[in-house]
């Protein structure tokens, strides 16, 4: 399966990413399955939240060394958003 790469992610304030991938599609994906995961427990902080960055080359999202998400994650999990 080729996924495509992620282009641009935002973040609303409920717990929501908005993704933006190379060939157009846009998807949202809903973090708060993730947050019962130690890791991911820092993504409850919304200002930590809103610091999303797009990895170099579109391969994942993430706010540190630590907390990532794939693009195929956001991909195959992420709903259509128009």
């Amino acid at each position: 399966m080729n996924v495509p790469k992620i282009k641009t992610a935002v973040v609303t304030d409920h717990k929501i990413i908005i993704v933006t991938f190379d060939n157009g599609e846009i998807k949202q994906y809903d973090i708060s399955k993730l947050l019962s995961n130690d890791m991911f427990s820092p993504l409850n902080d919304q200002a930590f939240f809103k610091n999303v960055k797009v990895e170099p080359g579109g391969y994942a999202v993430y706010w540190n060394e630590m907390i990532d998400i794939s693009e195929y994650e956001l991909w195959k999990n992420g709903v259509s958003y128009q």
